[in-house]
């Protein structure tokens, strides 16, 4: 799990992917607010390698980035908000949200949140560092994910999923080492701000019982529309 909690197996993966899409036109929206060619907004250019990546259509794509740019005539407002608190046995949550509508989403999260507790803003985040997070792949054979992350100014680096590492960065540096990856043999897939555990939980601590019960709370909170990131104090 560690700093970002993802849902687990191929088929709930197969059924996440409409809200994966969804997820992913609200940030191509947010990006493409600083323009709608990618070649000058480098933030849309990751989100859309990232979308093109997991074969979100092209006209999901395309609307996305015009309604963003403001090229449909319709107004795209989403307010950035983060709950704070934690799940069964004391395991620290920061849920990410995106709205056009506080009003609905406080609530959602208070009823998602009681078979946790939600805490007020800084009851945990005071326990994350805030950080860059950049997914990546080799581009060269041979490419050393640790070499990489020392040369690029990276803070340090960890497995990703499929044969990637995610190279961890101050949250000022992010764009910074994002561009010097490439020159020591690393594709970016993704770049973006997050939030990593200071004091992670490890996982075999918990019985197998208590660990599918925060699982559970975990996918509940990840199934609303709003979030668009869950990170956890768990570590691995």
């Amino acid at each position: 799990m560690g700093a970002q909690w993802k849902a687990k197996g191929k088929e709930l993966a197969a059924n996440a992917k409409g809200k994966l899409f969804g997820r992913l036109a609200k940030d191509i929206m947010i990006a493409a607010r600083a323009g709608a060619d990618p070649a000058g907004n480098s933030r849309l250019r990751l989100v859309l390698e990232q979308a093109r990546k997991v074969s979100m259509p092209k006209e999901t794509l395309e609307r996305a980035i015009k309604k963003g740019a403001g090229l449909t005539g319709e107004a795209v407002h989403f307010e950035h908000v983060i709950y704070e608190g934690f799940a069964p046995h004391r395991v620290a949550v920061m849920v990410e949200c995106l709205t056009d509508n506080v009003n609905r989403t406080a609530p959602e999260m208070r009823v998602l949140f009681r078979k946790g507790q939600l805490g007020t803003s800084g009851s945990v985040s005071w326990d994350f560092d805030h950080v860059g997070m950049i997914e990546a792949e080799p581009a060269t054979k041979g490419a050393d994910p640790e070499v990489a992350a020392i040369e690029a100014g990276a803070q340090d680096f960890e497995p990703g999923e499929e044969g990637t590492s995610i190279f961890v960065t101050d949250a000022t540096d992010l764009d910074l080492v994002s561009r010097a990856l490439p020159v020591h043999g690393f594709t970016v897939l993704s770049a973006k701000l997050g939030y990593k555990p200071k004091n992670p939980i490890d996982p075999a601590s918990l019985s197998a019982a208590d660990l599918e019960e925060v699982e559970a709370f975990l996918a509940a909170i990840d199934g609303n529309d709003d979030v668009q990131n869950v990170y956890v104090g768990l570590a691995g």
